[in-house]
């Protein structure tokens, strides 16, 4: 995450402990938003980073209009802004004391918002949504007994795979467990006079945290137990061998081979056979690779070795604690993360409809990642769990780097990060 020049540091922003610092009126946890301002007329403020490209501002605006109907009085304006910058924009709007109305984010971020008493409990039932969502979407909505956010799309990180190359080399299955797809993952990598021409697994391209959590809970490992870091565990430890042993023994792929933010994936290009990586590969296929989709050569395998897992990140809707017009701000939450605005969010942006009424739509259907994520959400995993999340998970990449790398041990790696974890907690607490 980039800050603009700001008296706040990166740590600061993070944490949220400017917002604090700043006198902002804090709550120490989240609770009801306050009942003044109920109905009638009402100006609300809405902070998204998912509608933020032109094709999205404009699905927004027509979908508000509709809001509009029902809610005649209501008028919302919309702050657009990128992910990387969404955790700026909040901490900056708590410490100027105008928080949005209305706030979208990510999975993982319910507990460090709802632990400085920015967001407000929606009110609603786990039960209640659960009939509209399956239950791992609902989950990173609900912190201590309360809903503070519900879901309005998903995405996942999973196995995915060229078909075309592994029948080339006389494989007809994707591999079945961590264990095999390190052995094909060898057999598929090509060499050309010592240089790498093609990776037989591509665990580079995707955010590197992202991309070791699904390994992670794929080997047995958690992040927290009891609100204490587990991420050195046995299992953990394991896993990110697993990952050293790709680039550093076997040499599957190799540091600079690929990284992420290129524009289009080595998977897709045909320089690797296998990836970690983002359901967002189809439509990448679908606007630079078009044959791949026409031809049906990319599908999706899960991660498994003690238990089958897929990452699961998302888009959760989110209200103030201090709007002066909670009544509007719940309808416009409701009506966001609702079944007509859901799929419409999700496919504008290549993702996953957080409704259970769009599982089977056309859209999920015809793009084989997103349906295939769909089909085995009851294995998904989500990052986040403590209210010092957005600070610890920063310190991930330099760790994993650092073992990648082979600077450090996986265990001396892991063990560094758990011990800078527990610090940022014992601070936060």
């Amino acid at each position: 995450m980039r800050t603009h020049t700001s008296a706040l540091s990166r740590r600061r922003l993070l944490g949220l402990g400017a917002a604090a610092a700043a006198g902002a009126a804090l709550s120490a946890c989240g609770g009801p938003a306050p009942q003044q301002g109920g109905g009638g007329d009402a100006s609300l403020r809405l902070l998204t980073p998912i509608f933020d490209r032109a094709d999205g501002q404009k699905l927004l605006t027509s979908l508000l209009a509709d809001f509009k109907k029902d809610h005649p009085g209501v008028s919302v304006q919309v702050d657009y802004t990128e992910y990387g910058k969404l955790n700026e924009k909040l901490a900056t709007s708590i410490v100027g004391g105008q928080p949005y109305d209305v706030m979208l984010m990510g999975v993982g971020w319910i507990p460090p918002f709802v632990e400085k008493g920015v967001l407000a409990d929606l009110g609603t039932s786990r039960s209640e949504l659960e009939s509209t969502y399956n239950p791992r979407v609902v989950e990173p909505g609900i912190y201590e007994g309360g809903t503070y956010g519900r879901p309005i799309l998903l995405d996942t990180r999973i196995g995915i795979y060229r078909k075309d190359i592994l029948a080339e080399a006389g494989i007809d299955a994707p591999p079945k467990d961590m264990t095999e797809l390190m052995e094909m993952g060898k057999e598929l990598t090509v060499r050309e006079g010592g240089k790498l021409t093609r990776a037989g697994v591509d665990i580079l391209s995707n955010d590197l945290r992202q991309t070791y959590l699904p390994v992670m809970w794929a080997h047995g490992g958690d992040l927290f137990a009891d609100g204490k870091p587990v991420f050195d565990s046995d299992e953990a430890v394991e896993a990110l061998q697993w990952m050293v042993d790709v680039i550093r023994t076997e040499k599957i792929e190799d540091y600079g081979f690929t990284q992420k933010g290129a524009v289009v994936a080595p998977l897709i290009q045909g320089r690797a056979a296998m990836m970690i990586g983002h359901n967002d590969m189809w439509r990448q296929a679908s606007e630079s690779a078009p044959e791949l989709i026409e031809e049906d050569r990319i599908g999706g395998f899960m991660l498994n070795q003690r238990r089958p897992a897929l990452f699961q990140g998302g888009t959760l809707a989110t209200m103030s604690a201090k709007t002066k017009h909670p009544e509007q701000a719940k309808a416009l939450v409701e009506y966001l993360s609702g079944e007509k605005v859901s799929p419409q969010a999700a496919e504008q942006r290549g993702n996953i409809p957080a409704v259970l009424s769009a599982a089977d739509s056309e859209y999920v259907r015809s793009n084989k990642l997103i349906s295939f994520a769909v089909d085995n959400l009851d294995h998904a995993f989500s990052e986040g769990g403590v209210p010092t999340w957005l600070e610890i998970r920063e310190e991930f990449k330099p760790a994993l780097e650092s073992a990648l790398l082979g600077k450090s041990s996986p265990a001396d790696s892991l063990r560094g990060l758990a011990e800078t974890a527990e610090a940022i907690i014992a601070k936060g607490a």
